[in-house]
């Protein structure tokens, strides 16, 4: 009895131990007043190419969409550029090493929360599957992912931080 007790104790921990490298996220539209309904849900786990995010996500307009890990844990509204914001409680895009330099997600010398930009179908839907090469789990938990509103030209010309623009969608990594 005592060994089938420590067989169920080892494959608890074992799925445990899996299930902390995955997470899935609530997404919210936003406003300058606040949080608003859902958008779906983006899931993200460690993989050995890197830290995937795969988004469920319905109701965003179609085309390309800046995506981000932004610097603090929270997605209401929030100063940015001296004017309030909807998001702007997230903060800038992840940057521990303080590079200042918006060079998307395959650069390792750029802001750390610079990711592959999200593809939105006709219907409104995003469904495909996007890798950070040079992320985990830990290094997202306890910051906003951030969908903007445009595209993302991984560069910080002619526009700051590849000309996303405004901030679309917001959910926090637990």
């Amino acid at each position: 009895m005592k060994k089938i007790s420590l067989l169920v104790t080892a494959l608890a921990l074992a799925g445990a131990c899996g299930a902390a490298s995955a997470e899935n996220v609530s997404m919210s539209f936003l406003s300058v007043d606040g949080v608003g309904k859902s958008a779906g849900s983006i899931s993200v786990k460690d993989t050995k190419e890197g830290l995937q995010f795969t988004p469920n996500l319905k109701g965003l307009p179609p085309g390309e969409h800046g995506f981000h890990v932004h610097e603090k844990g929270a997605c209401g509204p929030g100063m940015v550029n001296d004017q309030m914001a909807p998001g702007g409680a997230a903060g800038g895009h992840l940057d521990p090493k303080g590079t200042k330099a918006h060079k998307g997600p395959m650069a390792a010398d750029g802001h750390q929360g610079d990711l592959p930009f999200i593809v939105v179908g006709a219907d409104g839907s995003a469904k495909t599957a996007v890798v950070a090469p040079h992320l985990k789990l830990a290094d997202v938990k306890g910051h906003a992912l951030m969908v903007h509103v445009g595209g993302d030209n991984y560069s910080d010309t002619p526009k700051p931080l590849g000309g996303g623009g405004g901030r679309l969608v917001c959910g926090v990594v637990k």
